[in-house]
This record gives structure tokens, C-alpha cells and sequence, in this order.
């Protein structure tokens, strides 16, 4: 499987097969993502309330991803999974951390891990799409093409608010591979390599 352009690093096989093993946590872990990714463009529009276009791209996504959310929610329904609250991954806090603290590049670099999640959210779902089998497997293959676009728009919106944007792309990019096939002792849909059980 090829590498999306803006990821360093493609995912260790062991963790589709640990994904395929553990499809109820990985659905479960997909519901929260897909709030939280609404909830991320939401706090978008109201940390930047006088950027009119970054406003309305991020209206539009977030219910696109609570749209998204609503759809897994239905999947866990009709699949008899039990609803279990997950601790959350090292991913976001650890990309969290490499945020710039002042403006404007705060604003480019929230913009940046936007879309290398998103980015990172469609290499696994291309991943997943021939191992889960038919439900699941079509399941993820209807919802990939949104997440390259989502990457796509946030790289754009991106490009626009900042200056040596690919340099800072690039930084992130690097951290964002550690987080994502360095060893995790935890089972997430944005865990690194699995290692142990969790």
C-alpha cells in the first residue's frame, strides 16, 4: 500500500491484523474520531470567528462529520456492538503537543494535523477496505474518499494563512509518523504498531 503524499510513514500490517481481529474497538474508536473531528471544526470556527472562509469550511465539515458519526452509530446498532467508553489514544495529544503556541501559527498548524489526520484516517481505511470483508469492508470504502478530501481542504485553507507552510508541513508530518507506527501498547484507530495488548 502506497504512502498518501503528506504522511511520512504507512501503516505497520500488524496493525490491520489487529484491526481485523478487534473490528468492535475499532468501530467504537471510529465513532469517537468522527466526533471529535466535528468537534475540531467547530472549535475551528470559534477560535477564528473573523476568518469568514475558514468559518464556513468548517460548518460545512463538522456536520459532514457528525453525518459520518450518525452512520457508524447505525453500523454499531445493526452489528450488535455494545457500546464501551475507550480511553482516548496518544495520537492527538501527541500532535497536540507539537502545536506553535502563537498566532497566526497556531492557526496553520491546527489546520496542518487536520489534515494529516485526515490523511492518516483515509491510508487506514484503504488498509481496511479488502480485510474486514463485505459489511465492513464497504462500509470504510464509502467513507474513504471523504477523508482525502478532508485532508485536501485543510491543506488548502492551510496554504492561504501561512508562510513556509510545506517546511512546517513537513515537521509535523514527521512527528505525526511516530505517533502512528511507533510501538503502542494500545488498540486505537490511530494507534501506533501494536505491542502487548491494551
Amino acid at each position: 500500500m502506497s504512502v498518501p503524499p503528506i504522511l511520512e510513514a504507512v501503516t505497520d500490517p500488524r496493525w490491520f491484523d489487529l484491526a481485523v481481529e478487534r473490528w468492535q474497538d475499532l468501530l467504537l474508536d471510529h465513532a469517537n474520531c468522527e466526533k471529535k473531528a466535528a468537534s475540531t471544526a467547530l472549535a475551528l470556527m470559534f477560535a477564528y470567528p473573523e476568518d469568514f472562509e475558514l468559518a464556513d469550511r468548517m460548518s460545512r465539515l463538522a456536520r459532514e462529520e457528525l453525518r459520518h458519526f450518525e452512520l457508524v452509530q447505525q453500523r454499531l446498532r445493526t452489528l450488535g456492538v455494545p457500546f464501551r467508553r475507550l480511553s482516548p489514544s496518544r495520537y492527538a495529544e501527541g500532535l497536540r503537543r507539537a502545536l506553535r503556541r502563537t498566532e497566526a501559527e497556531r492557526r496553520v498548524d491546527l489546520l496542518l494535523t487536520g489534515a494529516l489526520i485526515e490523511a492518516r484516517s483515509h491510508e487506514r481505511f484503504l488498509g481496511l477496505i479488502p480485510r474486514l470483508g463485505e459489511t465492513l469492508g464497504q462500509f470504510y470504502e464509502s467513507l474513504a474518499a471523504a477523508e482525502s478530501r478532508h485532508a485536501g481542504l485543510y491543506l488548502k485553507l492551510a496554504d492561504k494563512r501561512g508562510e513556509r507552510v510545506q517546511e512546517r508541513l513537513a515537521e509535523l508530518a514527521a512527528v505525526e509518523a511516530d505517533l502512528a507506527v511507533g510501538p503502542d501498547p494500545e488498540f486505537r484507530f490511530h494507534s501506533g504498531t501494536p505491542v502487548g495488548s491494551g
